[in-house]
């Protein structure tokens, strides 16, 4: 009889492990991915957001600081800002040239996602993104349409002359970090 219920024991055990492993397999499958949806929309809310800063920002140093051809174009100081924000480890952030003729050679897209976000906002989409594994560590990352939205923007790239306002003629291009926690 002690044998038995051994027996029974083991089989038992042998069940759970096979049907509520499985249960247990699936509820934290399941709770990881809510994890990961839940760190893929806050990363999308930070791009959002500081999209709109950097854009604001720019539009405004430009409407009140660029006054002729000797002024510091926007774009230069946010390089600036960009590279300060990259060393503190926030997010990576970068100007994309899209008319292939750069203001600066070191804001060509780089081969692979650039590239691709590149083109796809040439062809008139707003934004491009792809979500990476880098190291076990996930990312999102992004390029919003950089487009021409005032006259002023000919004062430091003659470049954008005959660009018609609202044509994109470059990117932002993101790399933030998905901060992988519980909602």
């Amino acid at each position: 009889m002690r044998r038995f219920g051994v027996f029974l024991t083991v089989v038992a055990g042998f069940g759970l492990a096979l049907f509520g492993g499985s249960q247990l397999a699936t509820k934290t499958s399941a709770q990881e991915s809510k994890k990961q949806d839940y760190a893929l929309r806050q990363a999308k809310r930070e791009l959002a957001m500081l999209d709109d800063i950097y854009k604001t920002s720019i539009v405004l140093i430009t409407t009140h600081y660029v006054d002729n051809k000797d002024s510091i174009p926007a774009g230069t100081a946010f390089k600036k800002l960009f590279d300060a924000i990259q060393a503190k480890k926030w997010h990576e952030v970068r100007l994309i040239d899209g008319t292939g003729d750069p203001y600066n050679p070191d804001n060509e897209p780089k081969e692979g996602f650039e590239k691709r976000a590149m083109k796809k906002i040439l062809d008139g989409a707003p934004q491009y993104e792809e979500v990476v594994s880098e190291e076990g560590k996930r990312f999102l990352l992004a390029a919003t349409a950089i487009p021409v939205v005032m006259d002023k923007c000919v004062t430091c790239h003659q470049v954008y002359a005959d660009v018609p306002k609202g044509k994109a003629i470059g990117a932002l291009g993101y790399k933030i970090p998905l901060q992988e926690v519980a909602p």
